[in-house]
């Protein structure tokens, strides 16, 4: 709940719901942070994620921000799980409504974190005469191919390791394991790879996630939270696509204890040419700016 009053709830046109709040009557200095939130899984209702809004055992963003001086402003989306496309739109058009209620600003500032940080760093490219800078945490900027690949390779190299423990592929998840994940099969995944930390270190080491593999409990943190993706976000993402994303058709994997026959026997896929590109010309950032963006990736 944010200091300062909420001066306007509302709904979108595109049925995205957005909140503004501004200071304390006069303390307004003039500016708006606009904030893009992170990933919601698809199945959720569309609505603004709460939980993502206040900062670890701290106040809420919009708290810190009137608090400041800026006016705040943030939208759901008018869809869950991929949603980048829709995120840049939809904060285009809430700055519009800021515009219409409350003038306009000196200078309007947008900040996200995961999906929202690719959503800021897209915005920021392509709507300079909108942003006079942005703040992009932990997202998916630089290579969106290569982030849909390294959850993928975590997938089939934990398949590889214990097949049929997860139903459905990399590229598609059955609804009861979507359903049933936090419930029957997180609790399967994490006895399973806890039942043998030789086998976590090696999954971890061949599919490059960054952390590190002697650290069991870090370990299986990162693999549960990169398998929560590929069963949460496969589906939504081969849907808004336009086609399956995933690619390991070439990739030669390496770090395990036979490398060889993993090779052999870990599942391929090749990626449709509509999603591959749909992602080029929609999801990949160019690294040509005209206005400062601070890129701040995982601590």
């Amino acid at each position: 709940q944010a200091a300062g009053p909420l001066r306007e709830e509302g709904r979108q046109e595109s049925g995205a719901v957005y909140r503004i709040y501004m200071p304390a009557q006069g303390a307004w200095n003039g500016d708006l942070v606009v904030y893009a939130h992170g990933y919601v899984p698809p199945q959720a209702p569309v609505g603004i994620p709460d939980d993502q809004m206040s900062l670890p055992g701290g106040p809420s963003l919009a708290e810190v921000t009137t608090a400041l001086g800026y006016a705040f402003a943030v939208t759901s989306y008018r869809t869950n799980g991929l949603a980048v496309p829709e995120g840049v739109a939809d904060i285009l058009d809430l700055v519009q409504i800021f515009q219409r209620g409350h003038g306009q600003p000196h200078h309007v500032y947008l900040a996200g974190v995961s999906e929202g940080g690719l959503i800021t760093a897209l915005a920021i490219e392509r709507h300079p005469e909108v942003f006079a800078g942005g703040l992009a945490v932990c997202g998916p900027v630089g290579d969106f191919r290569q982030q849909i690949n390294y959850i993928g390779d975590v997938r089939v190299v934990f398949d590889y390791f214990y097949p049929g423990l997860l139903p459905g592929s990399p590229v598609n998840v059955p609804p009861e394991v979507i359903n049933g994940w936090a419930a029957t099969y997180r609790p399967k995944v994490e006895a399973a790879l806890r039942a043998k930390p030789e086998v976590v270190a090696q999954i971890v080491t061949v599919a490059h996630v960054p952390v590190n593999p002697g650290n069991l409990d870090e370990a299986v943190a990162a693999l549960e939270n990169l398998l929560w993706y590929s069963v949460m976000a496969t589906n939504d993402g081969v849907a808004k696509l336009g086609g399956q994303p995933f690619d390991n058709s070439d990739r030669v994997y390496a770090g395990s204890r036979d490398d060889a026959s993993l090779n052999r026997g870990v599942a391929r896929f090749r990626a449709d040419v509509a999603a591959v590109h749909r992602m080029q010309s929609q999801y990949q950032t160019s690294g040509r700016l005209r206005v400062p963006l601070v890129l701040m990736p995982r601590l």
